[in-house]
């Protein structure tokens, strides 16, 4: 699956989970899977906790996440002169 087939994957609707980015419209946010893998939660734990998900779905949050970090900018602020 290409970059762009991935991220249509991630869904953002105002009236599903405030706006929040999800996966695939489900009640399921990039957030929550973000937080499970940080939290050292396993793909294959969470595909067992989430059935309706599908490791596409785990891609596309990484790739997400990756797009948005490229996106920062990052300024340095002197304090002082």
């Amino acid at each position: 699956m290409n970059p762009k087939q991935l991220l249509e994957r991630i869904t953002i609707n105002p009236d599903v989970m405030v706006g929040k980015p999800t996966i695939r419209g489900l009640r399921i946010t990039v957030e929550q899977i973000l937080k499970a893998l940080a939290k050292g939660i396993t793909v294959k734990e969470l595909i067992e906790d989430y059935p309706e998900l599908e490791p596409e779905d785990i891609q596309a949050v990484l790739l997400y996440a990756a797009e948005l970090v490229s996106e920062e900018q990052v300024f340095e602020v002197g304090i002082g002169a």
